[in-house]
């Protein structure tokens, strides 16, 4: 099954890399195809991984004054319509239900593409003074987008997500809002999944239909590609005005209040698999890995088990307690009757950060063999330390990954001023590119079309920077990133 340490099974990511991840969400069991066109079915070792980041954001949410509501999935066609921008942005992926209980509906149904149109519809009976406001909701739920190519995790036609939406009395109150919602997505992806991001906002092309602004969370994935890891939009009072919500404000005057919206989604699970796996398979940070460790005993008879059995158990004595920064230590001892090897090449395959080697000879020792997953290397530890030990070792590891894919980021992002130097490096090279844009959609729309990179964002920490655009030459005052993305 193995060769020179990796599992054979699984396409190399270095030769492969659209083939490494599908093999790697189907063979660690993450996904699966659906007998539905473009859905999934998300297995439990990657459910549990999303349960991971949901409940860490969920925390966020809760922290910072929010209420999980739910909204129905069904959206009537009148209310969609009734912010045009918003509903030509999204028609081309809207499913329909046009007939139901064996009757054509009067009118029909959006399945649940995003739920400004309900929710807007919906609280202007809730909102009627300043008193009333902030209204802050949050929702975990699945939507639908009928995507015409599909990846698992990446793109499928239904996902699950989480989308926000919040209602203020001032543009203040709402661009503050943004921010919060950016931050949530940032704490997340870097503190909990080790992956950097960049903050920015998005050119008008790149906008959420209907918003004033957007602004994003960019990671680069090990392909050099970019992912977009959240976003937060300020809707500014178009949805409140085409809803016909109005509140009295301190000044016994009607106003529309301002909207944000911000949604993170299971594409995450994507984008932890594609900044961290290896040739060998997945490489989970220890806050989100569902096994943080996990026990393989090594013995040759029944003397040697029992052994091993009794020193295993009194690791779980002394794990009961053990704290890590996610929580209660998650470890898991593999007694199935396969060779050591095979075990290993498992769960390397499924990224849990450390295993535990345990054999006859350790026992004997007082001591076990600690291998860690990223770079396999081994350090032998005294039983009676493993408790105390660990959660150190688990916060080095999640940070060395962090800092693993900070190093590769900078090591793969680029400064060019040409054109034509734009294009060789990112057929050479990928990554991301940091250029003069004047700020011209017919700009943005050429590079597209002539290259496949987009505007990812306008970094927040991007210097003013005199220049000219890549494409006609107009002054240009900062660079943006651009990447190929997913």
């Amino acid at each position: 099954m193995a060769k020179d340490g990796f599992v054979t099974s699984i396409a190399r990511q270095s030769e492969d890399f659209p083939g490494w991840y599908n093999d790697v969400v189907l063979k660690a069991e993450l996904a699966d195809y659906s007998p539905v066109r473009g859905c999934m079915i998300i297995r439990p070792y990657g459910y549990a991984i999303w349960e991971s980041m949901r409940d860490e954001l969920d925390r966020y949410i809760k922290r910072t004054g929010h209420s999980n509501v739910y909204f129905p999935l069904f959206v009537p066609r009148s209310l969609l319509e009734k912010e045009a921008e918003h509903v030509e942005g999204f028609n081309p992926q809207v499913a329909w239900v046009t007939h139901a209980g064996g009757e054509e509906l009067a009118e029909w149904l959006a399945i649940r593409p995003t739920s400004e149109a309900i929710i807007a519809e919906v609280v202007k009976g809730w909102i009627q003074s300043y008193r009333d406001l902030p209204l802050l909701m949050n929702l975990w739920n699945n939507v639908v987008r009928w995507e015409l190519r599909t990846r698992l995790f990446l793109r499928t036609a239904e996902f699950l997500w989480q989308e926000a939406h919040t209602f203020h009395a001032t543009e203040q109150e709402a661009a503050d809002e943004v921010a919060l919602g950016l931050e949530g997505y940032r704490s997340v992806a870097e503190d909990w999944l080790a992956i950097p991001v960049i903050r920015g906002r998005k050119s008008r092309a790149e906008t959420f239909p209907g918003a004033v602004y957007t602004d994003a969370v960019e990671a680069m994935m090990r392909d050099r590609r970019a992912l977009q890891a959240g976003t937060s939009h300020m809707l500014g009072q178009n949805f409140a005005r085409s809803a016909g919500i109005e509140f009295l404000d301190r000044d016994n005057l009607r106003k529309n209040p301002y909207g944000t919206s911000w949604g993170f989604s299971t594409r995450m699970v994507g984008a932890t698999i594609m900044a961290h796996g290896d040739d060998a398979g997945l490489v989970l940070p220890p806050n989100v890995a569902p096994h943080q460790v996990v026990v393989v005993p090594i013995f040759r008879d029944d003397e040697g088990r029992a052994a091993v059995a009794g020193a295993i158990e009194r690791l779980e004595g002394a794990f009961a307690g053990v704290q890590t920064a996610s929580g209660p230590l998650r470890w898991k001892v593999d007694w199935r009757e396969e060779s050591p090897g095979f075990k290993y090449n498992h769960w390397e395959l499924r990224g849990v950060p450390y295993r535990l080697e345990i054999g006859p000879r350790d026992v004997a020792a007082g001591q076990a063999v600690l291998v860690r997953r990223s770079d396999r290397a081994k350090e032998a530890l005294p039983l009676d330390a493993l408790a105390a030990e660990l959660p150190g070792h688990l916060a080095a590891y999640q940070a060395g990954l962090f800092q693993r894919a900070l190093d590769f980021r900078a090591a793969n992002t680029h400064h060019v001023d040409t054109y034509a130097d734009f294009k060789h490096v990112l057929d050479e090279d990928g990554g991301f590119l940091m250029a003069p844009w004047c700020g011209g959609d017919e700009c943005e729309k050429e590079i597209n079309a002539d290259t496949g990179a987009t505007i990812r964002l306008v970094p927040f920490d991007s210097p003013d920077e005199a220049g000219t655009c890549l494409v006609d030459g107009r002054p240009s005052e900062r660079r943006v990133l651009f990447a190929r993305a997913y």
